[in-house]
This record gives structure tokens, sequence and C-alpha cells, in this order.
């Protein structure tokens, strides 16, 4: 079967703010809702922030909003599934933008294979990673890698993925990481040297594609104002 066309949009090498990539979603979303634009990945990195999804509480948050924003540190709460998140610089954050149907709008199904795109990316780097019973993201040796967190609107995915490369840990002193008061890991940390995060985007890309079977092209954000055409 021929592989579908999509996009794949690495705004990586910027630190691109939560709320100016939240609104990306926003459009991306709306935009494959009407079929004017193909599945979309965006790959990007976010300056330090916390998210609360929709199961989120504070009792999850280990600082205050105004002790964070002191630390130059934003809060938002959001729509995606899942508890407190951080992230900050050094993390791969992949947004798929992908219509349900790919996977017969099984929710659990797309999960799955989104948590294997993360288990075979950390695999062809050395790192053996898998999935908890009972817990979201990716895990290695009992600490949690790897993020994951979605939400749909009318069959279109939004949210993703948070994957620490080289992040720095103590971010995550802020929350009680997904709520679970589990231990957090990263690339960098369980290989003992540093990670090139460009090489992570390209190997996840490729990931990607091979366990949704869309045809990623490279496009920019400016090809975005031209989004119909491109079609």
């Amino acid at each position: 079967m021929k592989a579908a066309r999509g996009w794949l949009l690495d705004l990586g090498g910027n630190q691109v703010p939560f709320a100016e990539a939240w609104a990306l979603q926003k459009y991306l979303v709306a935009a494959r809702q009407h079929g004017e634009i193909p599945d979309v990945l965006v790959l990007l990195e976010h300056p330090p922030v916390v998210t609360l999804g929709r199961s989120g509480k504070a009792e999850h948050l280990r600082a205050t909003r105004e002790e964070m924003l002191s630390a130059g540190i934003e809060l938002f709460r959001i729509e995606r599934g899942g508890s407190a998140t951080y992230h900050g610089p050094g993390q791969l954050v992949g947004y798929p933008i992908v219509d349900l149907r790919l996977v017969n709008e099984d929710i659990v199904r797309y999960v799955r294979a989104l948590e294997a795109t993360i288990i075979d990316t950390l695999g062809a780097f050395g790192i053996a990673a898998g999935r908890e019973p009972g817990l979201p993201g990716v895990w290695v040796a009992g600490a949690k890698i790897c993020a994951l967190g979605v939400a749909v609107q009318r069959r279109v995915t939004m949210h993703g993925f948070a994957l620490n490369v080289t992040t720095g840990l103590g971010g995550f002193s802020l929350i009680n990481a997904c709520g679970l008061d589990r231990p957090v890991t990263s690339m960098s940390a369980v290989l003992g040297r540093p990670v090139d995060i460009a090489g992570v985007r390209r190997v996840y890309s490729e990931q990607f594609s091979r366990a949704f079977g869309i045809d990623l092209v490279q496009v920019t954000a400016a090809d975005l104002e031209q989004a119909r055409a491109l079609v």
C-alpha cells in the first residue's frame, strides 16, 4: 500500500514558547478537520514551562504559579490527557496532528503506536525502553524518560509526547510528574554522554513515518501560510 503524504514541521533549533505552539496546534487541527492540510508532525523544543492536563490537580505542583513565574517558568492548564508535565530545553516535544481514521478511530491503538515510536527511537540509540502496566509514557529501568498526553477534537489529534534528550532534570522538581511520584531520566543521563537532539529528531521522524505509514515531507512555518496551495 502506498504511504499517505504528510508534513514534517521541524522547528528544532528554536525554543518555541508554549502559547505560540498551542495556537499553532489549534490552527493545524482546524485545517486538518476541514481537509485543507494532510497529517502533520510538529517537532520542537520549549523554554521552561509546566502544563496541567485534564487530570491535573493542585497537589501535583510543588511550587505556586507565582513562584514559577518568578523563576521564568510559565504554567498552563490544557486539554490533553494526563496531569503535570515539565517542558524545557533539550527535550524533544512532538505534536502529531493526525486524523484518527488512520488507526480506525481507535485512540488506544494510537497511543500505543505513539509509545512504540518512542521505544523504537530509543532503541536506535542503544537504550532499552518500554511501557509500565497501567502507567502512561515510556520508561527506562523504572524511570520515566518520555511523557505522553493527547487530546482529540473531531477525530483529529493534538498534543503528544515529550522525550527527555539532554533535558536538565532539575525542572521536574517543580511537579509530581504525571501525579505518579516516580523518578524521571533522560537519554544523556542513561547513556552518560551528550546526545545530539537534531539526530534524535531525524530518527524519530523516520520511526513515526514507518509506524503510521505516512511519507513525511519537510515544510517550514512560512509554508503554512500557503497551506491550501500546498495540498
